[in-house]
């Protein structure tokens, strides 16, 4: 019976779990340089989108992660609007081994994150006058995979610069 409850402990003590302790707008910027003329109606306009992800660790199972969004709309005469929103969480984390931690960081906490990231850029966008914007929802585990690629790449670019560098 105790053998049991020690192997039924264990396997509630091992289960990956996480706590948003916090979440928070870092900074929000909406600039709409060309106002009152952008706010006409005219051709569409070319929508550029970044989305970048970071985390930070701020005690022995918490961590901060961020989001950062970045969106432009211009037309070839025009920039409509520009509008960047950095948006944090603090997660507690448990339960995940080691080398999981990682790619949980990054790629379940934005996921968490982003319905409120994506609700306040729409309402922004709105509020400056323009449609909202509605991001499509983001594959955070292929945002993950991508910038573990360009970073392997970078590396092996350095990497080749310095044996380059190298007499023979």
């Amino acid at each position: 019976m105790s053998e049991a409850n020690t192997a039924g402990e264990q396997g509630e003590a091992a289960a990956p779990g996480m706590n948003i302790l916090a979440q928070y707008i870092k900074d929000l910027s909406f600039e709409n340089p060309n106002s009152p003329k952008s706010l006409q109606p005219g051709e569409q306009p070319k929508l550029d989108i970044n989305v970048n992800v970071g985390a930070n660790p701020i005690g022995e199972d918490q961590f901060e992660v961020i989001i950062t969004l970045n969106a432009k709309a211009n037309t070839p005469e025009q920039v409509l609007f520009a509008v960047e929103l950095v948006y944090g969480g603090v997660f507690q984390i448990s339960g995940v081994p080691q080398e999981h931690m990682h790619p949980f960081i990054l790629i379940e906490c934005p996921r968490m994150l982003f319905p409120f990231a994506r609700n306040i850029l729409a309402d922004t966008t709105r509020n400056g006058g323009f449609p909202p914007l509605l991001l499509d929802p983001i594959d955070f585990a292929a945002l993950y995979r991508q910038n573990l690629a360009q970073a392997a790449a970078a590396q092996q670019a350095t990497a080749d610069e310095n044996g380059e560098t190298k007499p023979n």
